[in-house]
């Protein structure tokens, strides 16, 4: 029995010169802005305090390598005055204990329809709970 039915786990990208992992775990906190994608924007918007994000590092690595969780949902993003766009607030809430790349996501029956397998550029996407929870299992291998 789950006991956070009402959490929703999404997967939040960077590419790892830009804003690495281990960056929002020395800082302790960010804001996630700069999305410019329309989709991915009306995500965000969607995003509660207490939901879990997959941190993905594109590009290179390719790879799930923490997890952060939303600290303060969508509010204005403070990088540009256009209001069309959002940002929220993500804290470090757990490393994982092996890294889980894009090729061993791919190869993994149960994850066949997670929105990185069939969109893989879209960089703020929703993770089923049953997707997150295999994610977590591969990275205890």
């Amino acid at each position: 029995m789950r006991w956070d039915f009402f959490m929703q786990y999404w997967l939040i990208k960077s590419e790892p010169y830009k804003y690495a992992w281990e960056q929002l775990k020395k800082d302790g906190w960010t804001y996630w802005d700069g999305v410019r994608n329309y989709q991915a924007r009306n995500f965000l918007k969607q995003m509660l305090t207490g939901d879990l994000c997959l941190y993905y590092h594109s590009n290179e690595g390719k790879e799930v390598v923490g997890i952060a969780e939303v600290i303060k949902p969508a509010y204005q993003d403070p990088t540009i005055e256009d209001d069309r766009w959002v940002a929220v607030d993500v804290k470090p809430y757990k490393s994982l204990k092996r890294n889980v790349g894009l090729k061993e996501i791919k190869a993994t029956p149960e994850l066949e329809q997670m929105v990185l397998v069939n969109n893989s550029r879209l960089s703020v996407q929703p993770v089923k709970p049953q997707e997150f929870d295999v994610i977590l299992k591969l990275s205890e291998t």
